[in-house]
């Protein structure tokens, strides 16, 4: 458990302690998406739900879900988020949610552009469930994520909606260099 950074030899959990680290720039891009009907989908659009315009008020919750990150997962900093943007495109059926998140920081904002989009996601569900409670969500991940010690990366995919990476499709530049080092 030794190489674990956030397990002590003993094996209980705790915050990494991030005081050396560098202070760099950062930003991680998350995606999410709320699978439903074309029908509801058209009514998210229109802005027509029992609830009211769900597309305005999933991107503000998105916004403050990436504020509240350190609150909802025990182990990550809090962070001075220079930058939340929230992207909500429908598109047949579904909306795809994409979350863009800065900090100029000792640590990634990785979490931070993870939950902006899940709570983007939950909540158009939230806005559509009277209208169809079937609604998933899926394809929560990072597409991704610039600065700091372990260099720049991103999902082979993250040009495309919805699919999924195997595992080796995603190289870091760190990656890269050790590969050359090596």
């Amino acid at each position: 458990m030794n190489d674990l950074s956030h397990v002590r030899a003993d094996g209980s959990a705790h915050m990494v302690d991030v005081t050396d680290k560098a202070v760099t720039s950062r930003e991680a891009t998350a995606r999410a998406v709320l699978r439903t009907r074309t029908d509801v989908v058209g009514r998210i659009a229109s802005g027509d739900l029992p609830k009211g315009e769900a597309l305005a008020t999933a991107r503000i919750a998105g916004i403050m879900g990436a504020k509240r990150t350190p609150d909802l997962i025990p182990l990550c900093h809090p962070l001075p988020l220079s930058g939340v943007e929230l992207d909500l495109v429908p598109r047949e059926d579904r909306v795809e949610i994409i979350a863009r998140v800065r900090t100029r920081g000792v640590t990634g904002v990785e979490m931070e552009a993870l939950t902006a989009a899940t709570v983007a996601a939950l909540t158009v569900y939230d806005m559509i469930k009277a209208v169809d409670h079937l609604a998933t969500i899926e394809g929560v991940q990072v597409l991704s994520k610039s600065g700091g010690k372990s260099g720049d990366w991103s999902r082979a995919d993250a040009g495309t909606s919805g699919g999924s990476e195997t595992s080796g499709e995603a190289k870091t530049r760190g990656e890269t260099e050790r590969e050359d080092q090596g």
